[in-house]
């Protein structure tokens, strides 16, 4: 039986395999560094470079929970594509990814959305399988807002509310499941539901984990509010599941 030299080098020097798991992901040349604490079916996204409150959130979350963290390696909010932009929390779906980059790039002709398109799906379900949690696992995304957008935008998309906070509309978490809404629900937050997949879809990770079953939950707070996104993450990993 022949040894791939990775193979071959571990067991040499008896370094577990366990040793060289990647330490990167990326698709379409947007990188993401992997950060693991011990083992769990909890998996965090930090997808947004310029959100730099909930990325100090989460990397003080990781110092006490265990689980699987994915960290852009962008201090952008926009990711380079193809010579143009796409925001990468746009990219899940080719309908979200092709609305987007019309929008940040109204220079572009079909041929080069259509290029950067093709690329995405032929990268895109690695990346996607990577990233969400085995069966009954929780994948959390951190996110924070500085531009006007609050809860008061996904209410009318959503299918259920709770809103025990309306005077503090730009904090608030968003849910797939509706079992970790009822949850969410008893919460001192503002949550919403959105289960069923919209005829529209804008390429967000929540949208595909509606789609896919999995259950999501993303943890918004207004830019510079850390102790409140802390309180908030720290709820979430106590009380689901």
């Amino acid at each position: 039986m022949s040894l791939t030299r990775r193979e071959f080098l571990a067991a040499g020097f008896g370094i577990p395999f366990l040793f060289w798991r990647r330490r990167t992901l990326a698709i379409a040349g947007m990188r993401f560094r992997i950060q693991r604490r011990g083992r769990s079916a909890r998996r965090y996204l930090w997808i947004h470079g310029d959100e730099r409150t909930a990325r100090d959130v989460l990397l003080e979350h990781l110092k006490a929970a265990r689980g699987t963290a994915y960290l852009t390696t962008s201090v952008e909010r926009q990711f380079p594509l193809a010579g143009g932009r796409i925001d990468p929390n746009r990219m899940f779906s080719r309908q979200g990814a092709a609305a987007n980059l019309k929008t940040l790039n109204p220079q572009w002709g079909p041929g080069q959305t259509v290029a950067a398109l093709d690329r995405l799906d032929r990268e895109r379900e690695r990346f996607v399988r990577s990233i969400l949690p085995p069966p009954g696992g929780l994948l959390i995304a951190v996110h924070n807002n500085s531009r006007g957008y609050s809860v008061r935008d996904e209410v009318p998309i959503s299918d259920r509310a709770s809103l025990p906070e309306p005077e503090h509309p730009n904090n608030f978490m968003l849910a797939t499941d509706p079992a970790d809404f009822e949850r969410l629900a008893r919460s001192p937050y503002n949550v919403v539901l959105q289960n069923i997949a919209p005829k529209d879809d804008d390429g967000s990770l929540s949208r595909l984990a509606a789609k896919r079953g999995v259950r999501y939950v993303n943890i918004e707070a207004a830019l510079g509010q850390f102790e409140r996104q802390r309180e908030m993450l720290a709820w979430v990993e106590t009380n689901l599941p």
